[in-house]
């Protein structure tokens, strides 16, 4: 089985028929709680430990899902050229909203694990949680964090944002387009973002948006919150 999965083809077909069907039982379904995401990742884990295939053999096959992310996220251009004017008239905006986003986000999951009795290695994986995978590994390197765990933490962030996202934001009174979807990008980054285009390449566009401002503050600001919080918390 280790041999078969080996070879390219197999892994990213293997893979877009999970996916696919996972899309199908979600619509035919209506329940939240089989975002095809988390069950495309529960199907592919559970199916590697039955059959005793390694990680490593499963990633190394899968090197073609990876290359199709890049041009798949230079693809979201598209959507956000046709939201141009309107991007232009709410910059300020924008900008604002993220940067308390930004903010609000490494504060409360700082805080929360500091009175939780988490490390300070810990603390550090959790704080870019709201940015995209590849920012948040760097970051996570970059203020002492450990890679792996901000990884899976960003990714259950995601899932956790896509599910229940935009059920949240209308309890809240949230109502307007883009508020919901900026939110969406600021808090669940590129999982939240597939949810919002989902919806209309508006959504999508405006979730795209609220991913990369967020993932520009927080690489920028994380290092600097964390030393003042570490001033006030002593973490």
């Amino acid at each position: 089985m280790n041999g078969i999965f080996q070879n390219e083809l197999v892994i990213v077909t293997f893979t877009i028929i999970i996916y696919w069907l996972a899309q199908k039982l979600q619509v035919k379904t209506g329940i939240l709680l089989l975002n095809p995401i988390l069950i495309t990742i529960i199907i592919i884990i559970s199916f590697l430990m039955v059959f005793n295939i390694d990680y490593e053999v499963y990633h190394k096959g899968s090197k073609y899902i990876d290359f199709f992310l890049k041009p798949a996220v230079v693809a979201l251009g598209v959507p956000l050229y046709k939201q141009l004017e309107v991007i232009k008239k709410q910059a300020l905006s924008i900008v604002i909203s993220q940067l308390i986003g930004c903010v609000t986000g490494i504060v409360s999951v700082v805080l929360i694990a500091w009175l939780m009795g988490a490390s300070k290695e810990i603390i550090f994986s959790l704080a870019p949680k709201s940015v995209t995978t590849p920012i948040a590994i760097e970051i996570s390197r970059s203020i002492g964090g450990i890679a792996p765990l901000t990884a899976s933490v960003v990714i259950v962030v995601g899932i956790f944002g896509a599910v229940f996202g935009y059920s949240i934001l209308k309890l809240t009174g949230v109502k307007n387009p883009l508020s919901q979807s900026l939110s969406m990008g600021n808090a669940a980054h590129a999982i939240g973002t597939s949810k919002s285009m989902e919806i209309s390449p508006a959504y999508g566009a405006m979730s795209s948006i609220g991913l990369i401002v967020n993932g520009i503050f927080t690489a920028i600001l994380a290092p600097y919150v964390l030393k003042l919080m570490g001033i006030w918390i002593e973490f």
